[in-house]
């Protein structure tokens, strides 16, 4: 089985870096997500329950993945982070092995640093449950206006990557690319260089929000309506008749290039855009 990416972050610029996931923030409403990426064709896994407070459901791919998460209404433990960040695309995890240096590493690079964390979920597991566990070192928000950047570790991946959750019936095979507005383009990208270089295939791209209309037409009043955000997130592959036919079943705005090679839709509820291209032949 294909285990989620791992690598350290170091203080030198121009190290590789891995993704370990992206968050959708969803605030209270993480049922409607649910229901929303189901509808399209995603498995997603059963709810967890952090014992931080919050709640998830995870995309799963053999590498990165996408994470929904929310806060429940009814619990007695809130995770405010949650409530305080935008809704839609909100987090940007690096995928790394030690946590601690990955603490030392950012800090020394002259960035603001939360303590580590450790914290689990139980996983229902052979009529039983089991704990995932995880370990997260988290900038303090502000320094990328765009959204939460942190970095996580995974103790027990084969709780997270299991071979039930990465097939999907739309096809999609994995997250492709992260698209970053912001004011300064050129600067923003630089800045996040400064944490590593991809080099599992994930990329990020950077643009003004200006931009958002050229390349997505009427959908760009979907996206964040601020100067910079996690704005849209294009995956890797895809049946993009079943795609279509799906967000039309559920309402959601699309549209699809005419030479039929590139959909994109809307979230509108969590101002997030979804992008998909046909399958190149080989």
């Amino acid at each position: 089985m294909t285990q989620g990416p791992s690598k350290t972050l170091p203080s030198a610029q121009n190290f590789p870096a891995r993704l370990d996931h992206l968050v959708l923030n969803t605030h209270y409403d993480i049922d409607t997500a649910l229901a929303q990426l189901q509808g399209l064709g995603f498995t997603l896994t059963p709810r967890g329950h952090h014992t931080l407070g919050s709640v998830n459901h995870l995309v799963m791919f053999a590498g990165g993945y996408l994470e929904l998460i929310g806060q429940p209404r009814d619990s007695d433990k809130v995770r405010q982070e949650i409530l305080d960040s935008p809704l839609g695309l909100d987090g940007l995890v690096y995928a790394v092995d030690d946590v601690p240096a990955c603490h030392d590493a950012w800090q020394a690079m002259g960035l603001a640093v939360q303590p580590v964390q450790h914290f689990s979920r139980p996983v229902a597991l052979d009529g039983g449950s089991v704990d995932a566990r995880f370990s997260t070192v988290r900038l303090i928000p502000g320094q990328f206006a765009a959204g939460r950047v942190y970095a996580c570790h995974h103790f027990t991946p084969e709780l997270v990557w299991r071979p039930e959750w990465m097939v999907h019936a739309n096809g999609v095979r994995g997250i492709d690319r992260l698209l970053v507005t912001d004011p300064q383009p050129q600067a923003a990208q630089a800045a996040y260089a400064r944490l590593g270089v991809w080099d599992d295939g994930f990329a990020l791209e950077f643009a003004q929000a200006a931009d958002l209309r050229a390349r997505f037409g009427a959908l760009a009043e979907f996206a964040p309506q601020r100067p910079t955000a996690f704005a849209a997130l294009r995956f890797l592959g895809g049946n993009l008749a079943h795609l279509a036919a799906a967000a039309q079943a559920l309402d959601l705005p699309l549209q699809q290039d005419p030479d039929g090679q590139r959909l994109v839709l809307a979230l509108p509820a969590f101002q997030a855009l979804f992008e998909f291209r046909a399958a190149r032949s080989s």
